[in-house]
Parts: C-alpha cells; structure tokens; sequence
C-alpha cells in the first residue's frame, strides 16, 4: 500500500472512531478501520484486564470464524498463555523500549519465542488465517489492550512494514478510544446523581421515553414507582446535613437493591428526597412486590421515617398512557395518597380510585410535575382517607 493511501486510511480510521456514539461502535470502528488499513478481512479489539489477568476480547469484526461473536460477552484468555503480553509488559516497554507490534504467521513454529507464540499459531490454523499483526495499545501511559488484524490463508505475510505501520494505527486508535472514554465520562455525569450514584431525572425520562415506544409497539409492560423519603428535612434540621446525605446515600442503596430484583430497572434519584425505580418487561405484581419490599427496608434505617411509596403500571387498567408525564403523573399521585394515609406500603394507581381522581384533577400550576397536589380540597382530604390494600 501506497504511503498516500496509507494516510488516507488513517485520516479514515479517525474520523469514523470520531464519529461513533457508543464504546461498541468506537470498537467496532477501529477494529473495521484498521482492517481496511492493512488490507486485512478480520480485526479485534481486546483490553488487558490486570486485576483478573485476561485478557478481553471486546470486538471481532470483518470475516469472522464460525463461533466468533461481533461482541463477545465472555471471550477472554489467560495472560499468562501469551509470552510476548508479559515480554512487552516487563521487559521491552518497562525498559524504555517502544511498543511495536509484531507478525505471526499459522506456519510459525510452536514456541516461545518472541513473535511466535503457541495460543496464537494455532487460533490462527483453527480459523483458517494465514497470518497476523498485533499492536500493543497504550493509553495514558499504560498499556490498555491490543490491535489484532489478522489475514486468510493464501494472502501475502505482513512484513516489517507492515507491523511498523499497525504500530501507527495503534496510536490512532488509542487516542480515539480516550476520547470515547472522555465522552462516555461526560455523559455518565450528565445521567447520574452525584450524591447517591444513582440515574438521575433526565436518565429516567430518556429511559421511559424509550420504553413506551416499545410499550406502543408491543405491549411491553412499563412501570414507575415513585418514593418520597420520609423525616430527611428533620436528619437534616437536628443532625446537620451530613447526616441527611447518608441518609439519602443509604435509602439510594436500599432502592438499588430492590430495584435488582427486576430485570433491567433503572434506580434513579429524581432531587431532594425523591426517587424512583423504571421497570420494563416485569408484570405490575412483580414491581408492586419489589416496592412493597422497599418501603419495608426503608422503615428498618436507622434514620428517617420510612418512605411513601407509589406505583403506576401499563399492566393495570390506568387507561391510555401515551407519555413519561402521563405515568409521573399517577404514579405521583399514588405516592401522595400513600404520604397523607400514612400507608405502610406502597399505593397503587388504577387499583385506587382516589388516585385516578386525584391524577386527573385539573392542574393549577403546569410548570410543577406534581400538579395533582393542586387538587379540589374535597380531593385532598378523601386523599386522607385510611389505605386499604385493593
């Protein structure tokens, strides 16, 4: 390949890595990239795992063998079956040396000598390829994963240049991994509380936008449970407000470990002492279950008074629910019902009539979520009536 097509390649290479969203698609993307660099049919992504001594594999991309996942969940191997990873670690990198990449070819010798190395000779053969390049791949210093692209059996060996130029593109994709790292960084901020760790509110509106259009589609079963954490305002006017933010970080803690009794929920703080738990998939009675068991553990802290607890689900007869706020709406309602009753348990819209009559109450102030609050007084006080279990 020509040293102008080569740079091309590069300046390619970049920008798609540059352009992707996700980590997936910033693998995926150099993993392609590279290929087409080295004029290649099969590239992998894979990180050094050091405090379990795997290493990774995050991508396999381009022709792949039978077996080969594009995203492997679980394809790791031992560092310890891969002499050149502890030669390039301890002695050649360590020592000042650069991190340069080298071939193997399926005909090499099986020994431990440096640019043959057993495990990778005869994955080589299994597959059909005729030859490989790996490149260390070194990010902030340390060394992160390797660029592995490999070609089919009959194709031309990679020569030196070859390995110099993989070297290249090694750079390359290590500062566009940093930047999706950098990225996902950013938008892990924008998506989570700070205090608890917990999702935060546009997290959870992003999410029940989602999952309502897979409601729409499919019927897909959403539910809300919305909670308001009881005595915070008192933790914090005795005890200081250290003290509340333990409160609250150990409540996050209690509704993260409720909420992992149902596949695929999201716990999220929504400010102050609010939270809420999003559930897709699992029937009403399973959510109502996992919220009857958050307000039995949230009464067993230490501080605080318990929580109000409200659930909203589209596998109860709630009527049409077209958006996140229609769901917010009775699920807030249903905590507020459960608040003034005093309920020791968690209050269910469409299995309260009182809550659909509060939900549906005229609003006074649009700008505030919980408009229902701004009830008929004659709704506020039949709110007060004592809860009952449906």
């Amino acid at each position: 390949m020509g040293d102008d097509r080569r740079l091309r390649s590069v300046v390619a290479l970049a920008q798609a890595m540059a352009a992707a969203h996700t980590p997936r698609e910033s693998w995926r993307a150099a993993a392609l990239g590279a290929c087409i660099a080295l004029d290649s049919t099969f590239g992998a992504i894979s990180v050094w795992e050091r405090e379990r001594g795997l290493l990774k594999v995050l991508v396999n991309a381009g022709q792949r063998a039978e077996g080969e996942e594009e995203f492997p969940e679980s394809e790791t191997y031992p560092v310890n079956r891969f002499p050149e990873i502890t030669e390039f670690l301890h002695e050649q990198w360590a020592g000042g040396g650069e991190p340069d990449a080298w071939v193997e070819t399926a005909d090499g010798p099986a020994t431990d000598r440096h640019g043959y190395c057993h495990q990778r000779v005869s994955a080589l053969r299994r597959r059909r390829r005729g030859c490989c390049v790996v490149a260390p791949i070194v990010l902030h210093g340390r060394a992160w994963g390797e660029l592995y692209v490999a070609r089919p059996v009959g194709a031309p060996v990679f020569g030196r240049e070859d390995a110099d130029f993989a070297t290249v593109l090694a750079s390359v994709v290590a500062a566009g991994i940093a930047q999706t790292e950098r990225l996902e960084e950013v938008r892990r901020l924008a998506f989570t509380d700070p205090l608890t760790g917990l999702a935060n509110r546009r997290a959870v509106d992003s999410r029940l936008d989602e999952a309502l259009e897979r409601h729409r589609a499919d019927g897909t079963v959403v539910s809300l449970v919305v909670c308001d954490l009881n005595g915070l305002k008192q933790v914090n006017d005795t005890l200081g407000h250290s003290v509340g933010d333990r409160l609250l970080e150990r409540f996050g803690s209690v509704l993260s470990r409720c909420g992992a009794g149902l596949p695929g929920a999201l716990a999220a703080r929504l400010g102050g002492d609010e939270f809420c738990l999003v559930a897709e998939g699992p029937p009403a009675d399973d959510v109502i279950a996992a919220a009857a068991e958050l307000c039995l553990r949230a009464g067993e802290l230490e501080l605080g008074a318990g929580v109000a607890c409200g659930v909203a689900s589209t596998g109860d007869p709630i009527g049409e629910v077209v958006s996140g706020r229609r769901l917010f709406r009775l699920a807030d309602a249903a905590q507020y019902r459960a608040k003034a009753a005093r309920s020791p348990g968690p209050v269910v819209a469409g299995r309260d009539g009182t809550v659909l009559r509060l939900a549906d109450s005229p609003p006074r102030a649009p700008q505030d979520r919980r408009r229902f609050r701004d009830a008929t007084p004659e709704d506020d006080e039949e709110a007060r009536e004592p809860w009952s279990e449906p």
